[in-house]
């Protein structure tokens, strides 16, 4: 009894004093954003691979690579039928291709492998609209979500690495209410971590799906975003880890309102509480947290300019006037941007 008294206070007290990592926020002298014109087109998706490589699927059909940084280009310009140009604001990857989705009817998923190109789904609906893509870790699972062409968001699913996609039955979704859709703004109001995936909705309703089985079934969750007509609601979201995530948004018919568009969640998604109430950012359509820096730095895009975050999302500093669409990190100091007829390369120093 004595030796197990001693090794309990032992175990005790190693525990006891195990700290956690705190995050000691870093000086950032300048942020640096060089704008590259892109010409005739509008790019809400953008797949960053590194600070050279970078890959973007835009208005007019186009699936458009730079591997120098955005010194070159090069592009595949895509039409279906001869005569119809998908318009992509969904770009997504796996282990071994990249995924292209339009969004209006017909809605057109195409797979891309090296030089193969696929079309591996199609719908016709003439309420289709599907706003962003994204994979799982594993590359076999992936997902894709439009807004209802029933009562019900509409859910596309792969478990085969993209060459085979299904969609949902209403049965096994949660009913929207009349009015409630996505936006595709910027193809991140889907966030993935491990098997879990969460997405956010906007319009009559501002909520969180949640699924934890690659999308097979779901949760629903109600937020604080402001919320009760078309513009409204949340544009973007991303979580940290499977606990920790960042929800934002507004009225994008009224760009300078600020008032309930940023939410934080610590437990998943359940729950949500209004941050930076009522102070910029105003209406952002992306947000996503710097890598590497414990859920505590996050930049937000916008046509209304780029805003940064040192303390998780309660406040913020306009950092640029410059508006995009979308930003996406490669490592904790570089990050590829989108706009319209423009891509952007930005550097923290």
């Amino acid at each position: 009894m004595k030796r197990f008294v001693i090794l309990f206070l032992v175990i005790f007290s190693l525990f006891s004093c195990k700290t956690e990592k705190q995050y000691t926020p870093r000086t950032i002298n300048s942020v640096t954003i060089t704008e590259i014109k892109q010409d005739s087109t509008s790019i809400r998706a953008i797949l960053a691979i590194n600070a050279n490589t970078l890959t973007y699927a835009g208005s007019i059909g186009d699936i458009t690579t730079t591997i120098d940084g955005g010194k070159t280009w090069s592009t595949q310009k895509l039409k279906y039928n001869d005569s119809i140009i998908p318009h992509f604001r969904s770009i997504a990857q796996n282990n071994n291709a990249i995924f292209a989705l339009s969004v209006a009817n017909p809605a057109l998923l195409y797979k891309k492998n090296q030089e193969e190109l696929q079309l591996v789904y199609i719908e016709k609906n003439e309420k289709v609209f599907y706003d962003s893509m994204k994979f799982f870790a594993d590359g076999k699972h992936g997902i894709a979500v439009g807004d209802p062409t029933e009562d019900c968001p509409s859910i596309i699913l792969t478990s085969d690495g993209g060459n085979t996609w299904t969609k949902l039955p209403c049965s096994q979704l949660p009913t929207f209410e009349d009015g409630e859709a996505f936006f595709a703004a910027s193809n991140t109001n889907i966030s993935i971590v491990n098997n879990t995936v969460w997405i956010g909705s906007g319009g009559t309703k501002a909520r969180i799906l949640k699924s934890t089985d690659f999308g097979n079934t779901w949760e629903i969750f109600d937020t604080p975003i402001v919320q009760g007509d078309g513009p409204q609601g949340m544009y973007s979201i991303d979580f940290y880890d499977e606990n920790n995530g960042i929800a934002i948004g507004g009225n994008y018919s009224k760009p300078e309102d600020n008032n309930a568009n940023k939410a934080i969640t610590t437990d998943g998604g359940k729950t949500w509480t209004l941050v930076a109430n009522n102070t910029n950012p105003n209406y952002k359509s992306c947000v996503q947290y710097v890598p590497n820096t414990n859920g505590k730095e996050i930049f937000a895009v916008g046509k209304t300019g780029v805003s940064f975050s040192n303390d998780g999302g309660h406040t913020w500093k306009d950092v640029s006037k410059d508006g995009y669409y979308a930003i996406q990190f490669v490592d904790s100091n570089t990050a590829w941007l989108s706009g319209h007829e423009k891509i952007g390369k930005l550097i923290l120093n």
